[in-house]
Formats: structure tokens, C-alpha cells, sequence
């Protein structure tokens, strides 16, 4: 109960701090909105929330930020530009690794020396990869390739172990067995693949420690969200800065989020992780084909 407790001090805090920020931006009444953004309506502001949660709920479960699920919805079923879902939600990934970095510290499910050679290169990787989303911004048939082909991992893992109905090898430890440069160049590669796409990392991260280097199933989860905090963090705050974020959204979406994965960390023993891999791997794969599909011109519903 007490380790419960103290992993909730810093959801709290940030809901706290979004709750501040939000009446802080909402209260100058001189915020712009980015280019192409659709004005926050009362239905808008409600469904923020929702796929705020309910992607905190699936990340809780199965280990990911909730990247995944919110850029697509804002992009296709929202119709905010890809750019502007793209920083929106990395923005939103910062509140919600933070929260459950926190909980795995407190837990002690993370491996501090992988983190700070996942995390610190990575952020090299977040700056470059961010400096080449400046230049494809502006290309948004492109962007939108390069979204689709990096869905294309996570959809084909999530399908692959569901339709196997296993999951990722069990392991136990508390160590991640990685040389210095083999943890630091793949830090750098997600974080290259964080800045440019926006997705915070956990697609890649939790699959890539545990089948690259024979990491503990929880020690990985633990780092993966750990490592996602100054990936999300930089890449995030570069995206707000160079006027990608919708600062409203991003907040909504956060506050939905950190609730939901709270949730999803609780419930996870009363679901079939494979059914639920197998079920979001067709969507994310539906996802991927309609990026893909509309660089060639192709629409589909």
C-alpha cells in the first residue's frame, strides 16, 4: 500500500501542473492556435480525454508511451495536420513517462546504467532527428510515409505474438547485459526515430532490450519508460518551441493518459496481453497501409 502510494504522488503532481498550465493558457486569452488546427470544442475537448485514457490504459499494459494510438486518431479522425499530431503527442508522452518512470523507480524495475546510455545518446538522436522533422514538415506526404513504415514494426510484433499467443521471452534479473556502445547506438536510433516521428520510443525499446539484449521483462519496462522521459522531454519541448504542439490538446491528452496508464498497470492481470497485442497489431497495421496509401495517392476509408 505505502509503495502504491508513493508511485501516485507524481501523477498527482503532474495533473496538479496540468490543471496550472491549463488555466494559466486558457485564462491570458491571447493563445493562437498552430496553422490547420480545428478549434477546441466542448465534443473536441472530451474526446482528447478519452484517447488520452485509453491510451494510457493499452501503454499500462503492454509497455508503450501511447504514441501509437493518439497520433493517428488526431491526424485521420481529428484532422489535425500530421505535423502538429505528430509534436501534440510527443508533448503529451513527456507527463505520462514521467509518471510511470517514477513508478518503476520506486519499484526498482529499471536498470539505472542502461537509462543513462539509452537516454543520454539518445537525446543526440532526438536533436538530429528533430532538426530533419524541420525539413519534412513541410512535406506532409512524406512525413506521412516515414510514419507508416515505422508503424509497420510494432503492427507486425503485436500480430506475430498474438496470433502465437506468446509474449515476450521471461527473463529474470534486474540487470540490462548490454555493452556501453551497443545500448548507446540503439538509444541514438530510437531517439532519431522519436525526433523525426514523434512516436516516444516504447514501440522499439521494449522489444529491442528484450530480443536485442536479453533484458528482464519488468527491468525493461521500468527503463524503456525511464529512457522515454528526456527523449520525450527534448523532442518535445524543441516541437512546442518551433510551433508543432497544440498546447490545449497536448494537456488534454496528457491528463488522459497518465490516468489511463495508472489504470492499465492495475488491470493488467485481468487481460490476455496477446489479445489485446493481436487486436491493436490489425489496427496499427490498418494505420501503417493508410499512411503508406496516401503518399501513392490512395485513399482508404
Amino acid at each position: 500500500m505505502k509503495n502504491w502510494l508513493k508511485t501516485q504522488i507524481p501523477t498527482a503532481v503532474i495533473l496538479v501542473i496540468i490543471g496550472v498550465v491549463a488555466l494559466i493558457y486558457f485564462g491570458s486569452g491571447n493563445h493562437t492556435l498552430p496553422e490547420g488546427v480545428p478549434p477546441l470544442t466542448v465534443g473536441r475537448l472530451l474526446l482528447l480525454i478519452l484517447v488520452g485514457f485509453l491510451a494510457g490504459v493499452l501503454g499500462g499494459i503492454i509497455g508503450t508511451g501511447g504514441c501509437s494510438v493518439m497520433l493517428p486518431v488526431m491526424h485521420f479522425w481529428m484532422g489535425y495536420p500530421a505535423s502538429i499530431a505528430v509534436g501534440t503527442t510527443l508533448f503529451a508522452v513527456i507527463f505520462t513517462a514521467i509518471s510511470g518512470g517514477y513508478g518503476h523507480l520506486v519499484r526498482k524495475n529499471l536498470d539505472k546504467r542502461a537509462v543513462a546510455l539509452l537516454g543520454g545518446i539518445g537525446i543526440v538522436g532526438v536533436l538530429i532527428g528533430s532538426w530533419m522533422f524541420t525539413k519534412l514538415s513541410n512535406h506532409t506526404a512524406l512525413l506521412g510515409l516515414i510514419l507508416g513504415l515505422l508503424f509497420l514494426w510494432p503492427a507486425l510484433r503485436m500480430i506475430w505474438e498474438g496470433i502465437r499467443h506468446s509474449g515476450l521471452p521471461q527473463k529474470t534479473g534486474d540487470k540490462i547485459n548490454g555493452s556501453a556502445t551497443g545500448l548507446g547506438g540503439f538509444g541514438f536510433l530510437v531517439g532519431l526515430a522519436t525526433g523525426v516521428a514523434g512516436l516516444g520510443g516504447g514501440y522499439a525499446l521494449v522489444p529491442g532490450l528484450i530480443y536485442l539484449f536479453g533484458a528482464p521483462v519488468y527491468i525493461t519496462m521500468g527503463t524503456s519508460l525511464a529512457t522515454m522521459i528526456p527523449l520525450a522531454l527534448v523532442g518535445g519541448v524543441l516541437k512546442l518551441t518551433g510551433g508543432y504542439v497544440d498546447l490545449a490538446a497536448g494537456l488534454l491528452l496528457a491528463a488522459g493518459t497518465v490516468v489511463g496508464a495508472q489504470i492499465g498497470a492495475a488491470v493488467i492481470k485481468k487481460f490476455k496481453p496477446t489479445t489485446l497485442k493481436l487486436i491493436f497489431g490489425i489496427y496499427f497495421l490498418y494505420v501503417s497501409v493508410k499512411f503508406i496509401t496516401t503518399f501513392f495517392g490512395l485513399k482508404i476509408w
